[in-house]
């Protein structure tokens, strides 16, 4: 609760000085816009069904290439940490294309499939999959070498060993890769949005771009808010609870506090 009024204030705080910039007529309402002005374009949007279909075409797109870079950065990363050809080749692979801006996929996303959805996938998976590949490398690496021992003293090996040992123990690492990785695939997808035109679906992205156009800051701002206001709800509906069990099952809680 104490958390939660000083997090009010603080909010409350911000759009006190918010408005008392705009009243000090130093910024020009077009620049500038006032509190009022962008949740009137929020109320206005909500009401005639525009940024409800924004929300859900962005959504749409982020939660498909979200899922293929998952399938194909878990299984990369476990054999980067399991063989050290994978470690010389994928793992380097993928740490050198994680540092890779995610705008920088979007010239050959457009050459590769024209404006599509197909491009806007395919910069979500490039944007998503090597963080979830590094981190499942990472967390697999973490495990205590006692886990594998005592498996294979009580048979498992292989297959079995990795997903009922090496996996499972991996997971308060893999939870926060994929959290990572959630964050590229959001940043990846604003970005595509942004450039790739596709007429028969407006996301985010393009309701953002497109007050720029028409120099609708008080647009431009709103969409910025409610951006932010679906990562945090991803990150404390999503992610912080799964974060909080895995390290209370694992014993890694003074982790997770920090």
């Amino acid at each position: 609760m104490r958390r939660f009024i000083i997090a009010t204030l603080f909010f409350v705080a911000l759009l006190g000085a918010w408005q008392a910039m705009v009243l000090s007529g130093r910024w020009s309402p077009v620049l500038l816009p006032s509190p009022a002005a962008v949740g009137e374009y929020l109320w206005t949007a909500l009401w005639d069904g525009t940024l409800i279909e924004a929300i859900e075409v962005t959504m749409r797109r982020l939660l498909v290439g979200y899922a293929i870079g998952i399938a194909l950065g878990l299984p990369l990363g476990l054999l980067s940490s399991r063989f050290t050809f994978f470690e010389d080749t994928v793992g380097v692979l993928a740490l050198g294309l994680q540092t890779l801006p995610s705008v920088c996929w979007i010239p050959l996303a457009l050459l590769w499939f024209g404006q599509s959805e197909g491009a806007m996938l395919f910069v979500v998976v490039m944007g998503s999959a090597w963080s979830v590949a590094i981190a499942t490398d990472t967390g697999a690496r973490t495990i205590p070498p006692v886990f594998a021992r005592a498996a294979r003293t009580m048979g498992s090996e292989g297959f079995h060993q990795w997903t009922r040992v090496i996996l499972p123990a991996s997971l308060p690492y893999l939870i926060s890769g994929m959290k990572q990785g959630w964050a590229f695939a959001w940043r990846s997808l604003m970005a595509a949005e942004i450039f790739v035109t596709i007429l028969t679906g407006f996301g985010l992205g393009q309701l953002l771009h497109y007050g720029r156009e028409l120099n609708a800051m008080e647009q431009v701002i709103a969409i910025m808010v409610v951006i932010v206001a679906i990562g945090l709800l991803a990150d404390k509906a999503l992610f912080a609870p799964w974060e909080r069990f895995l390290h209370r099952r694992w014993g890694t809680g003074g982790t997770a506090a920090t």
